[in-house]
């Protein structure tokens, strides 16, 4: 996005998500030091943090309590940061894509070795449910709303959702995908962890099921805009530009949105896409102030560079 306003709103609540996010992570301390190392390292290492922030603007936007944050929003901000980040070490190895680089700095794996890579993305997958059960509900319909969002995260990260997209994916390697296929891949592997963001996000703030089943779409559709337009960066963008290795799917000779049907209606598709659940977004709106920004963020999510 190119308006300075939003850059700079961007930029003040990334920070403020890391640093909630960090308010979570292992001391480095103790004979696995190591492991906590590399776990921060992967956290830390540097992204947009736009998952937590998705959930965080998405329960804000549906008028969440600001008072009640802390105590049960902030600890599924981290587990969600946890998870996407697991899944961002493990899709570096060697035997999934074998990338080196990552945001501009070496990937946990290659700056820690093969196995602590493993066994980072191992513990930061288990440490995302243990934070999330650090929330500190009050009365029986928090609770009932804790329970629903912990079902949510662990149904979308998991083998019916960003795991099973991941698996689809990595078979397929070297070999043709239909559309029909490539979707359900998009929507698992990338879609699943934004979908489950942004009805974590209504369940907290106590929106109902219509709502949450509003959200979730609006997330898919941005989640397969995003990965398409990931697929238009591989082919158009820099290292420098990308901060990771470009042309990698061609290099693993993955089938791509672009490569089905080329840049120009993969650039259309995105927009339909994009549309699509403003739209959707627009039927829910509070009138609050932070209905903007979520508008600006999601559309910051497909028209990126980087």
């Amino acid at each position: 996005m190119s308006d300075p306003a939003f850059s700079e709103k961007l930029k003040e609540k990334t920070g403020q998500v890391t640093e909630v996010v960090s308010g979570f992570l292992p001391e480095e301390e103790g004979r696995q030091r190591i492991l906590f190392e590399a776990m921060n390292y992967s956290v830390l290492a540097g992204g947009k943090r736009l998952r937590p922030m998705l959930m965080q603007e998405t329960y804000r936007y549906l008028g969440g309590s600001r008072e009640r944050e802390a105590d049960l929003l902030h600890p599924f901000m981290a587990a969600m940061e946890m998870i996407h980040s697991y899944s961002l070490v493990h899709d570096d190895l060697p035997a999934m894509d074998n990338d080196m680089y990552r945001r501009g700095k070496l990937t946990t794996h290659a700056a820690y070795g093969h196995a602590v890579g493993i066994l980072a993305g191992d513990g930061l997958l288990n440490l995302a449910y243990e934070t999330a059960l650090r929330v500190k509900p009050v009365g029986a319909v928090e609770r009932d709303c804790v329970f629903r969002a912990m079902k949510v995260l662990t149904g979308k990260a998991g083998a019916y959702g960003m795991v099973g997209g991941q698996t689809v994916d990595v078979i397929g390697t070297g070999k043709s995908f239909s559309e029909e296929e490539l979707l359900f891949i998009y929507r698992l592997k990338t879609g699943a962890l934004l979908e489950a963001s942004m009805m974590v996000g209504a369940i907290l703030a106590g929106a109902d099921e219509e709502t949450v089943q509003t959200m979730e779409h609006v997330a898919a559709d941005v989640g397969l805009a995003f990965q398409i337009q990931d697929d238009i960066l591989d082919v158009t963008s820099t290292v420098e530009e990308l901060g990771k290795a470009v042309f990698s799917d061609e290099k693993n000779k993955k089938t791509t949105y672009v490569s089905l049907f080329g840049i120009e209606e993969s650039g259309r598709t995105v927009e339909l896409l994009t549309d699509r659940a403003l739209k959707r977004l627009s039927e829910t709106s509070t009138g609050t102030e932070e209905d903007g920004f979520l508008r600006e963020l999601l559309l910051s999510l497909v028209h990126r560079t980087k």
